[in-house]
């Protein structure tokens, strides 16, 4: 179990690593029609025959995400105003969660769904078991249960989101050539960018599950 752990640990290191110096090499590269990221959501939201998201601009770099409550799809300081490959690959894939929502695309809206109970289990899970520990009581056991009961729902989550995500990469590359965003030479780099961004959601899943199997088997031990 802790060998799983380990290797999970490396593989998201490995992953953030993959993402920070794969995006930094195609965000150097313009693409060859000057489009910014913002122009291309933008057109493709339009093209696609929706109209009623709106594309923002948020701060930071790398927090780009479709809000499906409020309808906006948010581009980050990095990728609103870029001409870059990377850029542009971003934006449709935000778009890609877009058009998911519109289309009503079923693990979306399977995520939307288990959001409040993820984001609980994400706080309470682990202090409602480390509670439970100090006590030998039928009380604690309920603890325990409890809280990977909570954590489980997270993990579920962790996994119905790499579905989602690998949809709406397939849907933005498939956009940016189809609609003459990007051409042959230039999708290559975009398709790099969104793949090594997959790798960081994989290797979540894979830490998750292995911290799920480590709370099951040391729950069960105490059981």
């Amino acid at each position: 179990m802790y060998i799983l752990l380990i290797l999970a640990m490396i593989l998201s290191l490995y992953a953030q690593s993959n993402i920070s110096s794969t995006y930094n090499k195609y965000a150097k590269v313009a693409n060859r029609r000057g489009f910014t990221g913002a122009q291309v959501a933008t057109q493709m939201l339009e093209n696609s025959g929706i109209y009623d998201v709106k594309v923002e601009r948020v701060a930071g770099n790398l927090t780009d995400h479709y809000d499906p409550r409020t309808k906006t799809l948010r581009l980050s300081q990095s990728v609103y105003d870029s001409k870059s490959v990377a850029a542009l690959g971003v934006a449709a894939h935000e778009t890609g969660h877009a058009i998911q929502h519109d289309v009503g695309y079923a693990p979306l809206s399977l995520r939307s769904i288990l959001v409040p109970v993820a984001n609980l289990g994400s706080r309470l899970s682990f202090p409602l078991i480390f509670l439970g520990m100090f006590f030998t009581s039928s009380s604690s056991n309920f603890m325990i249960k409890l809280g990977i009961l909570l954590f489980a729902a997270s993990v579920a989550f962790t996994l119905i989101t790499l579905p989602v995500e690998f949809n709406a990469s397939s849907r933005a590359i498939t956009l940016l050539v189809d609609q003459s965003f990007l051409d042959e030479s230039e999708v290559g780099g975009a398709r790099k960018v969104l793949s090594a961004a997959a790798l960081t959601y994989v290797a979540a899943a894979i830490a998750a599950v292995a911290q799920l199997l480590r709370l099951l088997a040391i729950f069960g031990r105490r059981d």
